[in-house]
């Protein structure tokens, strides 16, 4: 299991080892000891999230109350997502900034986003299949969005399927009548860095 960091501190990648044969393919989707060794905390997981989403779905940006917030695990079991990160700590040196993984059914990839981190992504295919392994349960009085076609960020969403067919966007109302990045930190909606980096550390 190769595990490397993204862009944005707090987020890393991880690339299972895959082993196939006559019967199929056999791979370790996540493993603690090998992730707390590399990323330096455990992952208690208090909750197992599925979306199934049609090409062209953006979910998020989504993010939740320090304390406790939440931490996720992202995979793709079936289809394709662009998954994307997005650095919301008002304090931070890329504060605004986002990164982004394709998870998919080939590479099997997964990505890993700390408590106060904003998470999003958009389905590459039909029926694409996420599933979050999530370090806290969902509360919704916590919860917070931020609009994913916020010009502030401006995250890149793609405009071709794995096809090469154009996409249509599919946002929820919810989503899409979230506010900004700016709006978000005028309100004081947003965590700090300090904030979130002293509560990860209470987790390791």
């Amino acid at each position: 299991m190769d595990i490397q960091p993204l862009s944005i501190s707090g987020a890393w990648r991880i690339t299972p080892q895959q082993f196939p044969d006559e019967r199929g393919v056999f791979l370790e989707a996540f493993q603690q000891p090998a992730f707390h060794e590399a990323i330096g905390r455990s992952l208690e997981i208090a909750q197992v999230n599925t979306s199934i989403s049609k090409v062209g779905t953006i979910r998020g940006i989504h993010y939740a109350d320090i304390p406790p917030s939440q931490a996720k695990y992202v995979f793709c079991t079936q289809g394709a997502i662009l998954d994307v990160v997005v650095d919301i700590r008002t304090d931070s040196p890329t504060f605004g900034q986002w990164d982004a993984v394709v998870l998919d059914d080939i590479d099997r990839r997964a990505v890993f986003i700390s408590e106060g981190l904003g998470h999003a992504f958009m389905a590459l295919d039909d029926n694409s299949v996420a599933t979050y392994l999530c370090s806290t349960t969902y509360s919704p009085t916590r919860e917070h969005g931020i609009n994913p076609l916020c010009r502030t960020i401006g995250i890149e969403w793609p405009t071709e399927d794995r096809n090469g067919n154009p996409i249509t966007q599919i946002i929820s109302e919810k989503d899409r009548n979230a506010p900004g990045l700016n709006t978000s930190k005028e309100q004081g909606l947003l965590p700090t860095l300090a904030l979130a980096e002293g509560f990860v550390r209470g987790q390791k």
